[in-house]
């Protein structure tokens, strides 16, 4: 597969090098690591720094995040693979302002070791550090074990939430209790219709048919839950759907917030088409959409497919997601 690539071993840090040249006045590179990005305004003085991460090739997730009302920093992991401890203890102690730092990624393995281990070193410098897994994915697990839930696209409502919460000046266990009620009142689910490849290998994370689509496939290209042949928008989107409610009922009066997400390759046009019927689809039901967000947030390379999120709110959530942001590749007045 075609990529526009140096040495594939070499891309991620020419990524960082290229997208820190992009946007000087947002973010810097911390001299002690190459791969810990951070914002350029570093720790607020009783700030809750906020600190999100995972592999690289979800871009603009994770470090195109990196701004007012939102992250404040960012460890950076080699393609679908986490940070090591190293970059992710120097980004804490870079955004600590004295009242304590938050971890939020998706809920896996290697994230889970890696982050944790980095919170112990942490709070051997007296840095008090609390962690918020991203559970999203409805398609991962049943909700009996909502607790081993992947992390997914979803994850950005998350993250937005928790740095309004620490940019609105709420203390550590404050942001972190938004943040998990954020993710509580969350659910997401895929569909996959043709694979992306990893610089390293060049080789598809995946096979499928000319006339296939997979259903609640993992971003990094984890199995997923049903595979069919391609249907119409409305029916994907529906079976998208009816999976998020059936997990997550809804009711009428009720507000939430609505993300189509682009998986890497999939023409906004075509999210645009998933969301017309999401609105169709929750205005039946007497739901009421705040807010909608259409476009690439979570991404897995060029993978072909998109997600549908849907958060229910109430008025603290509405608040904080109505809370400007201000970032490289998100900015909301």
């Amino acid at each position: 597969m075609k990529k526009l690539i140096n040495v594939p071993n070499a891309v991620v840090d020419e990524m960082i090098e290229g997208y820190v040249a992009a946007y000087p006045k947002y973010v810097k590179v911390l001299p002690e690591n190459k791969r810990s990005v951070v914002s350029v305004e570093t720790a607020r003085a009783g700030k809750v720094g906020v600190v999100i991460g995972g592999g690289s090739g979800h871009e603009p997730a994770f470090m195109g995040l990196i701004g007012r009302g939102f992250a404040d920093g960012v460890p950076v992991g080699n393609v679908f693979a986490s940070p090591p401890p190293d970059p992710i203890l120097e980004v804490t102690r870079a955004v600590n302002g004295g009242a304590g730092v938050v971890y939020m990624y998706g809920n896996y393995a290697g994230d889970c070791m890696n982050f944790d281990m980095a919170a112990e070193l942490a709070e051997m410098e007296d840095i008090p550090v609390q962690t918020v897994l991203v559970t999203d994915d409805a398609a991962s697990a049943p909700l009996s074990q909502a607790d081993r839930r992947r992390g997914i696209a979803g994850g950005f409502l998350v993250f937005k939430t928790a740095g309004a919460a620490a940019d609105q000046g709420y203390t550590l266990d404050e942001v972190v209790r938004a943040a998990r009620k954020a993710n509580a009142n969350l659910r997401t689910m895929g569909v996959a219709l043709s694979p992306c490849a990893v610089p390293q290998t060049g080789k598809p994370s995946f096979v499928l048919g000319e006339d296939e689509m997979e259903i609640g496939l993992g971003i990094h290209g984890e199995p997923g839950i049903e595979r069919g042949t391609l249907k119409t928008a409305d029916e994907v989107t529906d079976a998208l759907l009816e999976r998020i409610l059936e997990d997550m009922p809804i009711t009428a009066g009720e507000r939430v917030v609505v993300m189509v997400n682009g998986l890497g390759s999939t023409p906004h046009m075509e999210l645009f088409v998933v969301y017309r019927r999401v609105a169709k689809r929750l205005e039946d039901l007497g739901v009421s959409i705040h807010r909608a967000f259409v476009g690439e947030y979570v991404t897995s390379l060029e993978m072909g497919g998109c997600s549908v999120s849907v958060m229910k709110l109430d008025d603290e959530l509405i608040r904080l997601i109505d809370h400007p942001a201000d970032t490289p590749m998100y900015v909301q007045q």
